[in-house]
């Protein structure tokens, strides 16, 4: 069972800019690792570093640039992000949605998100809201001048609050809405029917034995 989401609070890191694309938050060669965590230290690595990087790489060592939000202490810790249109465009790779996660990441506020992006956050417990462009810009605008001051957010009742108290409300499907508050996957879903599914098994079992004895016989 994933971690369960009810509300949030937390540093806002401000990505003024549409189309970030999948490379540009988990570049192709963090592909090649075979573990499902550790990439947050590849968040955005491309403009997170000034030294190329792979797998192989401890980043620890490597040259940062000191101009990226990133790497500023205003941010340090940050959980929410806030950028432009079409978020999590690009490649369908997970990894991407893993990155954010691994950095700290819990909400990320757009215009509009990518669709297999927006569905790989849901499975990973990070909630994607939807705002409007001229709510966007004023949310990015005002961060950017108060730089590392926290937003909350409540996805019980659907609203965003802004350091200086003012709210925003968000719509959210209530299917995505009941996941993560209950911190459900797809299979987690499955599973709260699991008695059901017995149920059923047992009583094809009984209807259709030949179908099972075949079964086990060819295992």
């Amino acid at each position: 069972m994933l971690k369960k989401f009810s509300q949030h609070s937390g540093v806002v890191i401000p990505i003024d800019r549409a189309h970030v694309d999948t490379d540009a938050l988990l570049p192709k060669q963090y592909l090649a690792c075979i573990k499902k965590t550790g990439y947050g230290y590849w968040l955005f690595d491309d403009e997170r570093y000034l030294e190329y990087g792979d797998v192989e790489t401890d980043c620890t060592k490597r040259k940062i640039n000191p101009d990226f939000i990133l790497n500023q202490k205003q941010y340090a810790n940050a959980s929410i992000m806030i950028s432009r249109e079409n978020f999590g465009c690009g490649s369908s790779r997970e990894h991407a949605v893993w990155a954010l996660r691994d950095y700290g990441v819990r909400v990320v506020i757009a215009p509009s998100f990518a669709s297999i992006f927006f569905d790989n956050c849901l499975k990973n417990n990070l909630l994607c809201i939807v705002i409007e462009d001229a709510q966007t810009d004023k949310m990015i605008k005002y961060y950017q001048q108060d730089a590392g001051s926290e937003m909350s957010v409540n996805l019980i009742d659907q609203f965003i609050e802004l350091s200086d108290g003012s709210k925003i409300e968000f719509d959210i499907e209530k299917s995505h809405k009941e996941k993560l508050i209950h911190g459900l996957d797809d299979i987690g879903i499955t599973l709260q029917h699991q008695d059901k599914i017995k149920n059923y098994e047992a009583q094809s079992r009984s209807l259709y034995p030949w179908l099972f004895d075949s079964f086990t016989s060819n295992k």
